[in-house]
């Protein structure tokens, strides 16, 4: 090329130069995120002495009601009384009842002497074997509607089903009220309930074994009594009653009922609240065992059970390899690999990749909800 068009063409050279130069370099992808339910595990209370608080509760109790309306003309006990196991507390007005009796009762009587005339009278021949049956029916129509007319008059009467407490009344004398309507609430003071909230680890203390007799032996191994702020020194025995395997949506522990003989002299009633002490001291060396979700457990390639942790310092998850145990209701015990402090996803799992970054969701996203509720 000529010198002078060499010349010539530098400035369009410079000028592609410069705007080649200031293109921007194309932006990176940015990593998105992926949400996760998550499940933080809790530091093992196995070994210590843990309290918890308690409600008192009758281990039997019963709302008191007529089974027929009426307006009550006795109120026979007041709150706060005894009441012994068959004893009369209230009563209706039973005259209306009452006459609807002798009405039954003279239908009765005239169909019962209609019946006995007629059983003569077809030995002989003299009636019909249609006559007789109709005679026959009114009869025991009439005896069945005297029988129901003589319970509506005995139902005027309540009477309580077993001994206890008169806790509450309803109503007011000369109220009218109808059938099924509360009463009085009794409760049965004798033996009561002790309600309390605890976490997994007590539930496993309780649950160490699939084999009912072993559990049953590990319950009369477990120490546990309740104790009043306003009856110091003393502490209350209590035996098992029953527990909860599913945990509360809110607070992620489960209610165990214990019972309790009330002792001579100890004002101890429905409603109040207690102090109840777990000793768990001949359990520290028993190995510990996690109870998780079970959809927070996969398989790896080889189909070996694994989990996903987060590590909250990246936000990444990472697989990590466990051993798990029994598999109750929707969670699963892991033996080996989880200690506390992990954070375990819960949901999404098989959708999770090695180094993967995740947020959290907000534990109120994380709670299931109970059955029932």
């Amino acid at each position: 090329m000529p010198p002078k068009q060499a010349l010539q063409l530098l400035p369009l050279v410079a000028l592609l130069f410069v705007a080649g130069c200031s293109k921007e370099a194309p932006e990176e992808p940015r990593e998105v995120a992926r949400p996760v339910k998550t499940l933080l595990i809790d530091a093992p209370e196995r070994g210590g002495i843990p309290n918890f608080p308690a409600r008192i509760d009758a281990n039997r109790k019963a709302e008191l009601a007529f089974r027929v309306p009426g307006k009550v003309q006795e109120l026979l006990v007041k709150e706060g009384d005894e009441a012994e196991a068959g004893q009369e507390v209230a009563r209706l007005d039973p005259k209306d009842y009452q006459i609807v009796v002798n009405d039954r009762e003279a239908t009765y009587n005239n169909a019962e002497k209609n019946f006995e005339r007629a059983k003569g009278l077809i030995e002989k021949g003299h009636i019909s074997q249609m006559d007789y049956d109709r005679l026959e029916a009114e009869f025991r129509n009439a005896e069945a509607a005297l029988q129901a007319a003589q319970q509506d008059l005995a139902y005027t009467e309540l009477q309580a089903p077993f001994a206890g407490l008169i806790a509450t009344r309803h109503v007011q004398r000369f109220e009218e009220v109808q059938a099924k309507q509360p009463v009085f609430s009794l409760h049965d003071t004798s033996l009561l309930e002790v309600k309390f909230d605890v976490p997994e680890s007590v539930i496993r203390s309780l649950r160490v074994s699939a084999d009912p007799e072993a559990r049953a032996r590990r319950r009369e191994q477990l120490k546990i009594h309740a104790t009043f702020n306003d009856l110091p020194g003393q502490a209350f025995p209590l035996t098992f009653k029953e527990a909860s395997t599913k945990a509360d949506a809110k607070t992620q522990t489960f209610l165990l009922t214990y019972t309790m003989v009330p002792e001579t002299g100890a004002t101890v009633l429905p409603g109040m609240t207690a102090t109840v002490t777990v000793d768990m001291s001949q359990f520290a060396e028993e190995e510990t065992v996690y109870s998780v979700p079970v959809s927070a457990v996969v398989g790896d390639y080889q189909l070996d059970p694994q989990v996903w942790v987060v590590d909250e310092a990246s936000m990444k998850v990472e697989p990590r390899s466990v051993k798990v145990g029994r598999l109750w209701g929707e969670n699963i015990e892991v033996t080996e690999g989880l200690q506390p402090g992990d954070r375990l996803v819960t949901a999404g799992v098989p959708f999770l990749v090695e180094g993967m970054k995740v947020t959290l969701l907000p534990d109120l996203e994380q709670a299931a909800p109970r059955s029932g509720e």
